[in-house]
């Protein structure tokens, strides 16, 4: 089966795609999916995308972007399946989706977060207005199948399409190998991982970490933002890269996800908590969206609520390595279950012989 992946971004760039089609492209291939993959991004977009000003550049190389993404799906009808992850565009109504739709090839449509919720950048302001978020719905409508990446997803997709899968973000098991800490670290290591655009939910416990450290110490290590401080509190900010994201994240000893109650975050699918539970890293989230169905408070991990619960939960962790163990086996035990790539890929490869299959029949 020949798919064309319309993706936003260069490969092994954004959390999204790396952790649901480009995980799980090798245990497709096993099933006969062969994957070209068309990002609407490319380096000269990607150089200025993400920093903030520079609005003439990047409408620029949106623009041109937009001209080659025309070109690009002009050839969907030489392939069996269409795989779309969120959107075909950055920007704009759902042009390119209309096209592809006309071809008659059938689409999957991927998404894992509340794309549908209108959303102001920190680093794209003025171009967020441009995101036509009611898009999603006819994306829906245009589309074979549906994948979701959580319930509260799959609940706006239903009112669009019938054929909607609950598909889960995942984690390469075999990559994030779990490795028992044997020596009790001297310093604790409370870690964030996340992006430029996410850290703002870290500063939603900022009072809470800076309350702590008023008697304990510990290190902060925040992943996904090269300059960022806490004042008060011993903070290390590191710029995420593929290379060494795995190694940064075993410096941690207890992982925060901590997450604001909104319609947008409510459509998150847990990646970091994931992240964290896959290496055996004890785990603490805020008990919105879907966290609240990955964590079991207490068993696999803690949730909080408030300054009081974050630094409570967090100071029984920092003090009992027999809890962090205890905790970290079972959030292991719950990815490895419920949410690895062995589990979930074959699912994706069932929903794609499907679509492809009705594709057929409407021929």
């Amino acid at each position: 089966m020949r798919v064309l992946a319309v993706v936003p971004s260069v490969y092994d760039t954004s959390p999204g795609q790396r952790f649901r089609i480009e995980q799980w492209e090798p245990i497709l291939a096993t099933g006969g999916v062969e994957i070209t993959y068309v990002p609407f991004e490319n380096d000269e977009l990607r150089a200025v995308l993400y920093k903030g000003g520079e609005v003439a550049k990047k409408v620029a190389a949106v623009t041109r972007n937009m001209r080659r993404r025309s070109r690009e799906l002009s050839n969907a009808g030489d392939f069996d399946l269409v795989y779309l992850f969120r959107e075909a565009a950055l920007l704009g109504p759902p042009w390119f989706e209309r096209k592809m739709a006309k071809t008659g090839v059938p689409v999957v449509f991927d998404f894992d977060d509340a794309v549908f919720v209108s959303y102001k950048s920190p680093s794209n302001g003025y171009l967020s207005y441009l995101k036509f978020p009611a898009k999603t719905a006819e994306i829906c409508r245009l589309s074979t199948h549906v994948m979701a990446g959580n319930e509260y997803l799959a609940d706006y997709a239903r009112n669009e399409n019938a054929n909607v899968t609950i598909i889960p973000t995942t984690i390469d098991t075999d990559k994030y190998e779990f490795i028992e800490k044997e020596v009790e670290p001297q310093t604790i290591t409370i870690g964030w991982s996340g992006s430029f655009s996410t850290i703002q939910h870290l500063d939603t416990i900022r009072e809470a970490l800076q309350g702590l450290a008023e008697t304990e110490n510990f290190r902060m290590r925040v992943i996904g933002s090269p300059v960022y401080k806490i004042p008060g509190v011993d903070t290390e900010a590191l710029q995420w890269r593929s290379s060494t994201e795995l190694d940064d994240l075993r410096a941690i000893d207890i992982g925060l996800m901590p997450l604001p109650d909104e319609d947008w975050t409510k459509g998150k699918c847990g990646l970091k908590a994931l992240q964290y539970m896959a290496l055996g890293i004890p785990t603490i989230c805020s008990p919105v969206g879907v966290n609240s169905t990955i964590i079991k408070d207490g068993v696999n991990g803690f949730l909080a609520d408030g300054k009081d619960e974050w630094i409570e939960k967090i100071k029984s962790l920092m003090h009992s390595a027999e809890l962090r163990k205890k905790l970290g086996r079972a959030g292991r035990e719950t990815v490895e279950k419920d949410y690895s790539a062995k589990a979930i890929a074959p699912r994706v490869l069932e929903v794609f012989r499907a679509a492809a299959k009705r594709g057929l029949t409407t021929d």
